[in-house]
């Protein structure tokens, strides 16, 4: 199922993408987006920061302050006392 959505060139270049697109993608303001081209094809790409993707996926697991810390420091004994 392909969905086809028009958009202008606004000032100083700027392409402003629907809000019907914007919520289909799950992005907003601030959000960072790869560009590149494929041929004469414009491709984007939105990339996620691992904060914002944590707080907009499904949560699956659950942990306090102090067991993260535990964790953390376990990891780092194992990672800097070799």
């Amino acid at each position: 199922m392909s969905q086809v959505f028009v958009s202008k060139v606004g000032r100083k270049g700027a392409i402003y993408l629907p809000r019907r697109v914007l919520k289909l993608l799950n992005v907003g303001e601030g959000d960072k987006v790869l560009i590149r081209f494929e041929g004469d094809r414009l491709v984007m790409e939105f990339l996620s920061d691992p904060l914002t993707l944590a707080l907009k996926v499904k949560k699956w697991a659950k942990t306090t302050v102090r067991e993260f810390e535990k964790e953390s420091e376990e990891e780092q004994d194992d990672l800097y006392s070799g």
